[in-house]
């Protein structure tokens, strides 16, 4: 059987970060009655974590990481 790779490690490792971002204790904490520019906490993280898993997993797909 042969060993799996580093970007294996490294792609189980995006995708239970990405499970741990998005669960309910930790969307909880972003669920405040705030504002950044306009646009509720919630929301901002939403899509701020978002676009950090895509980055990485580009970043770790490439092979540049």
């Amino acid at each position: 059987m042969k060993k799996p790779s580093l970007r294996t490690y490294r792609i189980a490792a995006l995708f239970l970060l990405g499970a741990l971002l998005f669960t309910y204790p930790v969307l909880a904490l972003f669920n405040v009655h705030a504002m950044v520019l306009g646009v509720p906490v919630l929301y901002v993280y939403l899509f701020a974590a978002w676009a950090a898993v895509i980055v990485l997993a580009a970043v770790v797909i490439d092979g540049r990481g």
